[in-house]
């Protein structure tokens, strides 16, 4: 935490976070950008959703932990500016910190388990239900909100079979960690947002905590074990893993409508 004024290693640690974070084809797309002069749909969208948590992250930290003296507070402008440009480019993927996690406001807090639920991109060092998934659902949403049956995006459309999949993910994402906080909470009786923030950056494999870590049990422990594993590899790929794979039916029923909303 002492290096939290000192702008070449933050420099140094986002430019490696971020480089990290943002996948290997799209780092090969960058990469070989001067001879093709184009990039695909995906490193577009992968990029454009990493900017724009950076910087979302970056306004809210500042803003929210600025009067907090045990975070930002005590620090001179260009510190609160290093801080939380750092604090919301590792929240992602990485895990350091410059600032004390457990002095955080709640709002703080609650913004990081969402940056650590949605991860990196796709290929990286990163985990989370990545920014593409998240990116492609936000899209999803906007478009049935405009009533178009197509995702349209950078000129291009966005094939619908991969929604289900977006769909799929996000669910079995939210449903590990609202069960995995449930037994945290019941083994640990600690304060629910501190359970939260654990389970999801285990999710995310993330590694930042609050400080509760060291204290936890033999079952939370566990817990976040098998949170790490499955966040790791994924729910979707662990869930398509554990399943058999059936033959197509070649039986269809009546379809009806059901109300939604």
């Amino acid at each position: 935490m002492r290096y939290k004024g000192d702008l070449i290693i933050n420099l140094t640690f986002i430019i490696l976070i971020i480089l990290g974070g943002i996948g290997f084809l799209v780092l090969l797309e960058l990469f070989q950008y001067g001879k093709n002069g184009t990039l695909s749909l995906h490193a577009k969208l992968a990029l454009k959703i990493s900017l724009i948590l950076i910087l979302i992250g970056f306004i809210i930290i500042f803003f929210v932990e600025s009067n907090n003296p045990s975070t930002l507070g005590n620090l001179s402008f260009s510190e609160k500016i290093y801080g939380s440009i750092f604090q919301s480019v590792t929240a992602r993927t990485a895990g350091f910190n410059t600032i004390h996690i457990g002095s955080m406001q709640n709002a703080t807090l609650f913004l990081i388990i969402i940056l650590m639920f949605i991860g990196a991109s796709p290929s990286s060092t990163g985990g989370g239900v990545k920014t593409t998934t998240f990116g492609l659902l936000i899209l999803h949403v906007w478009s049935s909100l405009k009533g178009k049956e197509e995702i349209q995006i950078f000129k291009r459309r966005v094939s619908q079979d991969i929604i289900p999949k977006v769909l799929t993910v996000i669910t079995l994402s939210l449903g590990l960690i609202i069960t995995m906080t449930i037994l945290l909470s019941y083994v640990e009786g600690e304060d629910f947002i501190k359970v939260l923030f654990e389970v999801v950056s285990a999710f995310g494999t993330v590694g930042l905590s609050t400080g509760i870590t060291s204290s936890l049990s033999i079952a939370g422990k566990i817990i976040i074990i098998i949170t790490m594993f499955t966040g790791r590899i994924g729910p979707l790929g662990l869930a398509l893993s554990l399943i058999q794979k059936r033959e197509p039916e070649i039986i269809k029923y009546p379809e009806e409508k059901i109300m939604v909303g």
